[in-house]
């Protein structure tokens, strides 16, 4: 071993030289530790930053391929889903399961893809995965507004939030062949489950490297060159040699780090360390009411140089030890660091018994809102606070710290209490209760023992408080009268229903009587009707081959004349016999329509022509507005019969020379037929009945026109089986109108029973 130590010696001897000017020459030429230790951190955030900007956008992009990417899925499996069920038999009675399964492509139904096979109807017949067997409608499930189950695979893939809330992708094709349609359904959620992974890991990454090149800057930033250090040393290696008796410090305040002087670690009771401390090592050490390094970092902003402050330590012994550091603060000619160069000086003083530490105390005690006194132990006043003055009425003499309790309640006018609850309180040390006063106010009063056999007392003034409870007391029992009430006006309302109960039984019972009587004057109506026509007809005929003079001439002229009223009268009785049949047929429901695509203008036309020799003779125009051809979906004979009696209420309600104008419309699938007339008007009062059986404006013994009230009332009711309405608007004097509105499509049974359950 010696001999290759001896062999290597001369080798380094070598080396050595050529090693150091290497680094000469090539240290001129790097960049300082300092300009490093700086520049490092700040190139590891903005590489940090530029990672976070690459990750946010690689992860948006991620997604967007993601959504393309379960998109183009969906539809390649609608696809060709759709391509195979037409070779499958879709019947209303065959097995739409096993097709839909037969159909599916592998792997259809991953990532939470669902399958949906409807029938023409919309109906769902079948579903994969078969997760339940309800039966539901497409449009149940994606909602009425979507244009998928319209256009089908023209409207690809759309992404909608489902009726049930989920926000999904949906595709739909159409199978025309089968009456069919196929539906795809994909939960977003499902189909951003790989990108989410793929993302959780990339930012998990990220924060690891984040982490890893914040501890690397920390360590760079926080570790002081090996230069530094040694000068550091050295420096403090002079200051300890000047300064051997003195507590010096040495504080680097860029860095936090401090040297301390062997006389400072045994001014705390420490043994002396040769080596730099952390400034935070040393504030647990401070009083938490001196902030060091906030007063240095004040001095720092404010430009000053000089430093002398005071703060206390504490002494290993745990006392508080006072000092004051005197020094001043330089910066190095390399780096620029500032350092606080001082010297630290104990002082001798007693901070519990400082003026600042009773002031403080009397400031704390006088700004409570509480009354507050202190008496020592026989029994003299320490301090009390305004509060207290003011509630015994006490003047400022009496309140001098040493007065005697018996002086003080001497002074005092103690408040008359009028009334005393005790909340709590364990004999003689401690006591708490609530007192009202004379004038209405509540205190809240706590009695306690001190340790050295004083006593201190705080009143609270709980007014508000007390006014509270009995609000809410007064509530409370506002509360049970109003529930006592509520009791007694559920009795009355039972007892009420009770009585509407029995009066709708005795309704129901008077009902289903009048409805007998009204069925049994409806047959007796249709019966008579059925007797009395025959011999009419009889009547009509004959008078009328009397009034032609079939058999020759009656005679007399006057036989004539008896023959053609008797044809009138006879005609007219019929008419109102067959408006009384089929007035009770419509109650009876037994009127049926025949229902087929009329023109209601044509209609209109041929019962302005019946009425117009009536309407000629009084000199009345008749005229029609509107289109030429109207179709509608309607009962020919029943729609005549309507406009014949409306025309012919209009001709003789109108006076000579008068007018009466027929306006035809469509608007919103309906035709409306206004028949407006400048006749007599009617009533306001009197509207309400037209349009019931038997009901006329004049009475039988006044009235000035013929009828029998039934016209009205057989014309609602044939417009409202159409599924339309009768309106009538009319002012006295100045004429009526009359519109019908019909739909042009007509309304079957099932539409009508639906529209009356609603």
């Amino acid at each position: 071993m010696s001999r290759i130590n001896s062999a290597q010696q001369p080798l380094f001897a070598i080396a050595a030289p050529l090693w150091q000017g290497i680094r000469e020459s090539l240290g001129s030429h790097l960049p300082r530790a300092e300009l490093l230790r700086r520049t490092v951190p700040v190139l590891i955030a903005i590489f940090a930053s530029l990672a976070a900007i690459g990750l946010v956008t690689q992860t948006l992009q991620s997604r967007q391929s993601a959504f393309e990417l379960a998109e183009e899925r969906l539809a390649l499996m609608a696809d060709l889903t759709a391509v195979r069920l037409k070779d499958e038999a879709l019947k209303p009675d065959s097995n739409w399961q096993s097709a839909l399964a037969a159909s599916l492509p592998k792997g259809a139904t991953l990532d939470e893809r669902t399958a949906l096979l409807a029938n023409d109807d919309g109906d769902i017949q079948a579903r994969a995965p078969l997760m339940t067997t309800e039966t539901a409608s497409l449009l149940a499930i994606l909602g009425p507004q979507q244009p998928l189950t319209t256009f089908g695979a023209d409207a690809g893939v759309l992404r909608m939030t489902l009726t049930d809330g989920t926000d999904a992708f949906v595709t739909v094709r159409d199978l025309p062949e089968k009456n069919a349609q196929i539906a795809f359904i994909q939960p977003v959620h499902a189909a951003l489950a790989g990108w989410r992974r793929d993302a959780s890991l990339e930012i998990t990454l990220l924060i690891c490297t984040g982490l890893v090149l914040a501890l690397l800057g920390g360590g760079v930033w926080y570790l002081a060159p090996a230069e530094t250090r040694k000068e550091d040393d050295v420096v403090a290696g002079h200051l300890t040699e000047a300064l051997s008796a003195c507590p010096v410090w040495r504080w680097n305040l860029a860095r936090g780090h401090v040297h301390w002087s062997a006389p400072m670690y045994r001014a705390l009771g420490r043994m002396p360390v040769d080596e730099t401390v952390a400034f935070r090592t040393i504030a647990q050490s401070l009083h938490p009411d001196d902030d060091l390094r906030a007063i240095v970092d004040r001095h720092l902003r404010d430009g000053k140089t000089h430093f002398d402050q005071s703060f206390r330590m504490r002494h290993t012994d745990g006392h508080w030890l006072a000092m004051r550091l005197r020094g001043h603060v330089t910066r190095d000619k390399q780096t620029g660091e500032p350092h606080l160069t001082a010297i630290a000086a104990i002082e001798q003083q007693d901070h519990s018994s400082s003026p600042d530490a009773n002031a403080r105390l009397r400031d704390a005690v006088e700004t409570i809102s509480e009354a507050f006194v202190l008496w020592d132990n026989q029994n003299r006043l320490v301090m009390c606070n305004s509060k207290y003055q003011q509630f015994h009425g006490l003047p400022d003499a009496a309140i001098r710290s040493g007065t005697t309790y018996e002086a003080v309640i001497a002074s005092a006018a103690d408040p008359v209490i009028r009334k005393r609850i005790k909340v709590d309180g364990n004999g003689e040390e401690a006591c708490t209760y609530e007192a009202q006063l004379e004038d209405g106010r509540w205190l809240h009063i706590n009695e306690r023992r001190t340790r050295d056999g004083g006593y201190v007392s705080v009143g609270t003034d709980i007014t508000v408080l007390k006014e509270s409870q009995q609000r809410l007391a007064d509530s409370e029992q506002q509360l049970r009268a109003s529930v006592t009430e509520l009791r007694l006006s559920r009795r009355e309302l039972e007892q009420q229903k009770q009585q509407l109960v029995d009066l709708a039984e005795k309704y129901a019972v008077e009902k289903n009587r009048a409805e007998a009587a009204n069925r049994a004057k409806s047959e007796f109506l249709a019966n008579i009707s059925h007797e009395l026509r025959t011999p009419l007809n009889a009547v009509i005929g004959f008078s009328e081959v009397m009034e032609q003079g079939l058999f020759g001439p009656l005679g007399h002229h006057k036989y004539q004349e008896y023959a053609r009223d008797i044809h009138g009268s006879g005609t007219y009785l019929l008419e109102v016999i067959n408006d009384i049949l089929d007035m009770s047929k419509i109650e009876a429901g037994r009127m049926a329509l025949d229902i087929d695509n009329v023109d209601v203008a044509d209609i209109v036309e041929d019962s302005m022509k019946v009425v117009g020799q009536a309407a000629a003779e009084r000199d009345i125009s008749l005229s029609r507005h509107g289109p030429s051809k109207l179709v509608v979906e309607a009962d020919r004979r029943a729609l005549k019969q309507v406009f014949l009696n409306l025309l012919s209420n209009a001709v003789k309600f109108t006076r000579d020379s008068g007018s009466v104008d027929v306006h035809l419309s469509r608007t919103r699938g309906l035709v409306r037929i206004a028949i407006k007339d400048t006749g007599i008007g009617i009533p306001e009062a009197d509207i309400r009945k037209l349009g019931r059986p038997f009901e006329q404006v004049e009475n039988q013994f006044s009235k000035s026109h013929q009828g029998s009230g039934l016209g009205l009332a057989i014309s609602r009711a044939l417009i409202e089986l159409h599924g339309g309405s009768l309106q009538i608007k009319s002012r006295e004097g100045q004429g009526t109108t009359v519109t019908c509105t019909l739909p042009i499509k007509a309304v079957t049974e099932e539409e009508e029973d639906e529209a009356a359950s609603a």
